[in-house]
């Protein structure tokens, strides 16, 4: 229980440490599921380093995705600040974090050697009234159509290609996300980024 406790204060003491040096070197951090918390996480680093300086932002990938708008708000914010962003996919990039990835120009999107990607459809949970749920499909349609428009375009891909393939889960290893087109390279050193 000590060796617990002393851990958690371990991490705690180191957590400002990390932060800074987090900062200092320009980096952020797209981990885990994405919501509103973490979008407004990330936005609010990308603004202050965007103020900081002009030199360019390094943001780690490693996200199953999550809520779509969500996504765009990160997408849509990387695209807004007047700083280029390099774009490093880890673990793995799935789903919304897919949108987030596909912010910077292909040149700058580059993965780590085990990573994979996963593209599909959005997914939601109509309920309610009849009204409601056939609103809600066809907001989903145009949320589909959006993202397929998206990873075309990015990729290089048709859009019936994309549009076929985003109809059940697509796995794509490092090597095959390099073929499809969304990563330019596979990296293994912070060093290979410049």
């Amino acid at each position: 229980m000590a060796d617990e406790k002393d851990n958690d204060n371990i991490d705690t003491a180191r957590s400002p440490f990390l932060e800074e040096k987090a900062f200092k070197s320009r980096t952020v951090l797209v981990f885990g599921t994405i919501n509103d918390k973490l979008a407004a996480d990330v936005s609010k680093r990308l603004i202050a380093l965007a103020a900081e300086s002009k030199e360019p932002i390094t943001l780690l990938v490693s996200s199953p995705g999550g809520h779509v708008e969500s996504g765009d708000v990160i997408h849509d914010m990387i695209k807004f600040i007047d700083v280029p962003v390099n774009m490093i996919g880890s673990g793995w990039v799935g789903s919304a974090a897919v949108s987030v990835f596909l912010a910077v120009p292909k040149e700058r999107r580059v993965c780590l050697p085990n990573t994979r990607f996963l593209i599909h459809q959005p997914s939601g949970g109509a309920g309610g009234q009849a009204s409601d749920i056939a609103i809600q499909a066809r907001e989903i349609v145009k949320v589909r159509e959006r993202i397929a428009a998206l990873i075309a375009r990015e990729s290089g891909q048709s859009l019936e290609r994309v549009t076929n393939d985003i109809d059940r889960d697509y796995w794509m290893t490092a090597e095959e996300a390099k073929e499809y087109g969304l990563i330019s390279r596979t990296i293994v050193k912070q060093s290979e980024l410049s």
